[in-house]
């Protein structure tokens, strides 16, 4: 396996951090925008599903195979890129399993439930849940962005170009995330700052994840570990989309805006790969 330089390392990390910051261009557009009218976000949670889900089937995970055919476990690549994948998608579960449902920000809400965020009502109690919420909300995207940040970086590491799509297909799933952390702090506190400040915050847990792994992974960074890594990445990516991004943008528009940024994600990234 090549050497890897600090300029690999700092345009690796330089990625993940761009990345984790999309959280607060959500959070900036939850003071300016209404639920029925972010059709957009649809499209585009959409087209970044249709990203991931492309490069880890085509990309990822072939990737994942031909490092582990070039370590000692020869033949048996394939069966050990499956259970990482298995694995990847595994870890990402458990991590939604430990999060309570009413704060967990992959957990599609109806637009009813969305009702007291609009509403004029200054009573403490309902102050006080949604600054719950807004916390609990920032807490969970923060563990959540730890394995996609690790995801984005092992990917900008070893294959820059497929970094580079990785890191913007996470960044627009990103852009949600920060407006459901900012919504709750917002209508809570009227407080725009702190809204932002929560919502920042959240999405810097996607560099320091990038940071952990480094540091952990740094001294065993070889073919069977970037091959397993890989493997993982995948599963991690399919998960997020399928779990996540897909009922999100089912949610926030029509079906078909979903499925048409689906095919033009999948299209755009196929194209991309064939360019590269």
């Amino acid at each position: 396996m090549e050497s890897i330089t600090t300029t690999d390392i700092i345009r690796a990390f330089s990625l993940t951090l761009l990345a984790g910051l999309a959280t607060g261009v959500g959070s900036v557009m939850a003071f300016f925008i209404k639920k029925r009218k972010t059709w957009f976000l649809s499209f585009g949670l959409g087209f970044s599903a249709g990203v991931m889900i492309y490069v880890s089937f085509v990309e990822i995970l072939s990737k994942a195979e031909e490092s582990l055919g070039e370590t000692s476990i020869g033949d048996k690549a394939g069966w050990a890129t499956l259970a990482a994948f298995v694995g990847g998608i595994a870890f990402t579960a458990l991590i939604d399993k430990f999060i309570p449902e009413d704060v967990n920000p992959h957990d599609v809400k109806s637009e009813e439930s969305m009702q007291p965020l609009k509403s004029d009502d200054k009573d403490a109690n309902l102050i006080k849940s949604l600054q719950r919420t807004g916390l609990f909300t920032a807490l969970a995207i923060g563990i959540h962005n730890f394995p996609e940040g690790l995801a984005t970086f092992a990917a900008a590491l070893k294959e820059p170009a497929l970094g580079v799509s990785i890191a913007i297909a996470i960044a627009i799933h990103n852009i949600p995330e920060g407006i459901s952390v900012s919504l709750p702090i917002y209508y809570a506190t009227g407080n725009r700052k702190k809204a932002f400040c929560y919502s920042f915050l959240s999405g810097l847990a996607e560099p320091v994840g990038a940071l952990i792994g480094y540091f952990l992974l740094w001294a065993f960074f070889t073919d069977m570990v970037f091959g397993l890594l890989f493997g993982a990445v995948a599963g991690v990516m399919i998960y997020i989309s399928f779990d996540e991004m897909l009922p999100t943008a089912r949610e926030y528009g029509q079906g078909h805006t979903v499925i048409i940024g689906l095919t033009l994600g999948m299209v755009v990234m196929g194209v991309s790969l064939l360019l590269l």
